[in-house]
């Protein structure tokens, strides 16, 4: 039997309700604009990217892991460079942004997992806290990412 709280949590994790699905968002982007700031923008499509990455991994590790520790805030949540070191390392975050939210989406789906149960090593978080977390946070950077292509000349959509 379905459970119409996690379906809505899934759902808001898969993206594409209320705005565009990550894989849009980042489908097709040419190299050349990775790592392109605009002025008045604050950050690099690259930057925005590993920034999702390192952000959803360590909810998702803290989420599962007593052990996980956190890194620096804010420095250690966003990328050392502007522009990404290799075509192979925006693959590598996008596919590592995939993977830890299906991650993230199999824990909220397990029946086992208690969405309301504090996580013992928290400070009063929860599951369902973490997973909401997960999706409004990359949400949010969803959309700057579709802003600075829009600025770039990139979004053909």
């Amino acid at each position: 039997m379905s459970d119409p709280l996690r379906d809505q949590v899934i759902s808001l994790l898969e993206g594409g309700n209320a705005h565009v699905t990550f894989d849009d968002a980042v489908k097709d982007l040419p190299a050349k604009f990775r790592g392109i700031k605009p002025e008045g923008a604050a950050h690099t499509a690259w930057e925005l990217v590993e920034h999702m990455r390192i952000a959803q991994s360590d909810i998702l590790e803290f989420s599962r892991d007593s052990k996980h520790v956190s890194p620096d805030w804010p420095k250690g949540y966003w990328p050392k460079t502007a522009k990404p070191p290799s075509d192979a390392a925006w693959k590598k975050s996008i596919a590592a942004i995939k993977k830890d939210r299906e991650a993230m989406i199999k824990l909220v789906r397990n029946p086992k997992t208690d969405l309301y149960e504090k996580i013992p090593h928290g400070t009063g978080q929860n599951i369902l806290r973490e997973a909401l977390l997960v999706a409004d946070h990359n949400a949010y950077h969803l959309g700057e990412l579709v802003f600075l292509q829009r600025l770039i000349g990139a979004w053909k959509r």
